[in-house]
């Protein structure tokens, strides 16, 4: 398998099990009555966090310290959860369509973002930085 079926597969695993967790946390939230746009960031804060371990070590196969990679991974999140508070306020707040579906599909769209952020920028091996 090559290193990018490979990477995208393993990114997908841990994607899927770490967003049906925080789906349902975001459902949940939601539920006792947080505004969207907070539940979401509850979310995102616990999803860079758990998914940094993982995809660092299993999905990149990354044995560097954190302090080459924890910088970019925060930036590559951090536009993520801007796009994500975007998407929300576009559709929820001004086009009035339902956030769970909003939120459904914006955890597919940026997971995409994330993976290619993260393949290229943060988890690209120290030989190909250097011509980055």
């Amino acid at each position: 398998m090559s290193t990018l079926c490979g990477q995208s597969v393993r990114f997908v695993v841990v994607g899927l099990l770490s967003n049906a967790v925080l789906f349902l946390l975001y459902i949940f939230l939601t539920w006792l009555g947080l505004q969207p746009s907070v539940a979401v960031s509850v979310v995102f804060a616990c999803g860079a966090l758990q998914t940094f371990v993982f995809n660092k070590s299993w999905t990149f196969s990354q044995r560097d310290s954190d302090s080459k990679h924890l910088p970019r991974y925060l930036t590559v999140y951090a536009g993520a959860y801007v796009t994500n508070l975007l998407a929300l306020y576009v559709l929820v707040d001004r086009l009035a369509y339902p956030h769970q579906l909003v939120q459904a599909g914006a955890v597919i769209v940026i997971g995409v973002l994330i993976f290619l952020g993260q393949r290229y920028w943060v988890f690209l091996p120290s030989k190909q930085k250097s011509r980055v």
